[in-house]
This record gives structure tokens, sequence and C-alpha cells, in this order.
């Protein structure tokens, strides 16, 4: 993977969905053979984010990073959302925050999806074709995912599919398509929640829910390179090294063990709830102190920080090293409590969304088993977000994200060198995060109780019949 297409992740979030970020601006994309129009080529900017423009692509002026953030979703077939009202401010800085609105203005601004090679590798086809005007109505196709699903529809029909082909959506890595639904043999297993539902609520799950998530299809289509021999650098791992040893990796000390026989009630689950969140955050602010930049920084940014993503570092964490405890001491608490038929018939659309994102994010951490050194480099990542309103250093904050961005793909890529997609399949994982820590905050309190029986319910149940 090319070193401008590596980004920090400090900047997701809006968008939704997790696709692959782009690249920071501050980093110049490396010498490419673009063909320039003209001696002026260097003072242009680029149509989509105003960066600096590179060069004709796809029939309009744009920069190396929007160039490719288009390829990638017209070839990958993504389909974004927009948290927001769908007009985003698309600036250099801001561009990473709502794909679903940068790709919309690529479409407005007339970037040609059909100059896209078909095989999805690089170079364009018909470079003489410019910048095309489609009507409102086939941007709205293609931005819901409809036209994609006509295609495959069409080639379906017609038998004529290619599916070692890199463009295809079955490929190599058997990934699932951004409109593929629960119902798909190649989506997250949750007969433990159909189940829970059936039995508690006596409702069935629809056959999809829209929320859920699309984390695997970045570089699906790529074609995979074989593994090379290589070395991890010295100071890649002492700062890896060191960021594992500011974490407190020991077990939860809260009590979570109840007596065989025992109904828990929903003012007790709702307090071992806050008893654990207090631990947790207590250990993220130990934490803090520990971190090889905390000199580097102001305390007033440190608290800023904290504050805006303390919800975030303890969903990771309970997601990734204390998941054992969470989802087997603490399960075997929710699995006590009984909810009463008010709580299942008052609970919120909004906390259903949490579940299912939860439901499929545990999913996908409990696939790539994600090591402590990955664990505490994501961990870092997300906390030092120059995007929050009130720092003081964000230019600062940007150049140590960037750094434990590429120390852990570095560490990614040395260690396991036969998954070649395991560093963007992390770090998709951020926004959605950071997504769901935001929903979190408009669930009831009341409620919670339910929802972490309904998630580590279905959790247990799906794992334990693997």
């Amino acid at each position: 993977m090319e070193r401008d297409e590596r980004p920090p992740s400090g900047g997701g979030g809006g968008g939704g969905s997790a696709g692959f970020l782009e690249p920071p601006a501050a980093l110049p994309p490396p010498p490419r053979n673009v063909s320039v129009p003209d001696d002026r080529a260097e003072q242009r900017t680029c149509l989509i984010c105003g960066d600096r423009a590179t060069g004709l692509h796809y029939g309009i002026i744009s920069c190396e990073g929007c160039k490719g953030f288009f390829k990638r979703s017209i070839c990958n077939k993504r389909v974004y959302r927009c948290s927001r009202d769908k007009n985003c401010v698309m600036s250099r800085k801001q561009r990473n925050r709502c794909q679903y609105c940068r790709l919309l203005k690529c479409l407005q601004m007339g970037m040609n999806r059909k100059a896209i090679r078909e095989d999805g590798m690089p170079g364009g086809r018909n470079k003489s074709i410019g910048p095309v005007q489609i009507s409102e109505e086939e941007i709205e196709r293609i931005m819901s995912g409809q036209e994609f699903e006509e295609e495959a529809n069409h080639w379906s029909n017609h038998g004529d599919s290619d599916h070692s082909s890199p463009g295809n959506r079955a490929s190599e890595s058997n990934q699932p398509s951004p409109g593929s639904t629960l119902s798909s043999s190649r989506s997250v297993e949750l007969n433990g929640f159909m189940a829970f539902r059936e039995q508690y609520m006596g409702m069935s799950v629809p056959p999809h829910y829209q929320y859920i998530p699309h984390l695997f299809s970045y570089s699906a289509h790529s074609p995979l390179l074989p593994p090379q021999a290589r070395s991890l650098d010295p100071q890649s791992y002492s700062l890896i090294h060191q960021l594992v040893s500011a974490e407190d990796l020991e077990p939860l000390g809260t009590p979570m063990l109840i007596e065989d026989g025992y109904a828990v009630t929903q003012a007790e689950l709702f307090a071992l709830l806050c008893r654990l969140a207090d631990e947790l955050l207590f250990r993220q602010i130990a934490w803090i102190k520990k971190l090889p930049f905390f000199c580097e920084l102001s305390i007033k940014d440190y608290t800023c920080l904290l504050s805006s993503t303390w919800q975030e570092l303890i969903l990771l964490s309970s997601l990734t090293v204390y998941s054992k405890q969470i989802f087997g001491e603490l399960a075997d608490v929710t699995a006590k409590y009984s909810p009463s038929d008010e709580e299942l018939h008052r609970f919120s659309d909004e906390g259903m969304e949490v579940i299912e994102r939860l439901i499929y994010l545990y999913h996908k951490f409990h696939q790539l088993k994600v090591s402590n050194e990955e664990y505490a480099c994501m961990k870092a990542i997300n906390f030092l977000n120059q995007d929050i309103r009130g720092l003081t250093s964000a230019s600062q904050l940007e150049q140590l994200n960037k750094r434990y961005w590429y120390i852990c793909q570095d560490f990614t890529e040395y260690k396991y060198t036969h998954q070649p997609n395991r560093f963007p399949d992390l770090m998709m994982c951020l926004p959605e995060i950071r997504y769901i820590a935001g929903k979190m905050v408009n669930v009831p309190l009341e409620q919670l109780p339910l929802l972490f029986k309904v998630v580590l319910h279905s959790c247990k149940t799906s794992v334990g019949k693997e």
C-alpha cells in the first residue's frame, strides 16, 4: 500500500460507514506519472476539497487523495451514510469526516465513473472523456447503491460473471458487498439475537437492518501480493513496547460473580455497569500519565481529549483486552436479569441500532483476534484526535497521530504477513467505535441493562456455536 494512502483515523465517525479513510493532507504524495495540463498546474486546486491538484483525473481537476477515494468508492461499490444534513463542508482537513458527502461532491462536480478501468488497475480508461453531468436521480441511485445492485443482477442473470476478476463482488477474500444483508451467508451470524427477540418479544428480526456497517470491503478487490520477508524498525518496536507498558492489562477488579438462582434486578445490573465504567475510566486516566508522549502535550489538551474520547476508549477496551470478562462474567450476570414487558416494548430504535452495530463489531474483533500491541496502537490513534474542538496544539496532535498510525501499520505488516488486509480492517473499526459511542449517549439510561443483556447474550450464544 502506498504511503499517501495511509491516513490517521482522527477525522472519522461522521459518515457512519466504515470505509478506509483518506491520507493526511500534510503528507505530500510520492511522485507519480501524472500528465500536467500546463504550467499553472501547481497553482490549481482540487475541485472537491481544495487541496493542491495533481492533474486531470476522471474528467476533472483533482488531488491524488480525491482521485483515489473516488476510484475505490466506485470499484468497491461503496454505499456511505451521512449523519448530518448531506451538505458537509469539503476541505483539505475535513474531507475525511464524511465519505458520503465527499462522493456526492465528486459526482456533482462531474467525476466520470465510466473513466475508471473495469479491472480496478492503475490508469484511466478513455482519457479524452471530460467531466459529465448526470441527473439528481442518477446520483441518488449511485449513492444508495441501487445502481450497483442492478449491475450485479444483470451479470448474474446473464451468467457472464468472472469470479476471479478483481472488480467482481465475489473476490478472493469472499468479502460481503455494501449491499449485503443479514440474510446473506457472508454476513455476521445473529442467531442468538434472533432467538432473544423471539423469546422475549414474540417478534422476528427484519430480514435486514440498514444500520449494519460495512467493515469488510476495503481492498477486497485488490490483487494480493505474495508476502515478503521484512523486519520491524527498532524505533517502532520501542514505541509499541512503551504503549503496551502504559496499559493496565490485569483483569477487572469489579466483582461480577452472582450466586446461582439469584434474580438480578434492573437497578442492580445498572449499578454494576456503572461500577465497571468507573473502573475502566480510572484506568484510562492512569494510562494517560504513562504515555510515551505525555510531556509533549498540555494538560488542557489531555483533559479535552479524554472528555471527548473516554466512551470510545472504554468501548474499545471492552471489545478487545477485557472481552473475556465482559462477554463471560458480565454476560452470566445479565443472564440472571429478566426485563419486564414494559422495558421491552419501550426500547428505542436508537438502542436497536446500537445493538446491531455492537454485535457486528464484536464479531469483527473476534475474527481479527486483536493483539495487545495492536490494541495499544489503536487506542492511541483514536485518542489523538486533532478534530476535537478546543485543542491548543492540533497540528502537534496530527503529527503524533500519524506517528502511531504508521507504527501500527509497520507492526501488522511485519507480524501478519499473510493478512495483507489486516491493518485497514483494524483502522476501519475506529470510526465505527466512535459512531457507536456517540449513539449510546442518546440511549436512555434505564434501557442500558436491556441493551447489554441483548448484546452479551447474542455474542456469547453465537460464538459458542462456532
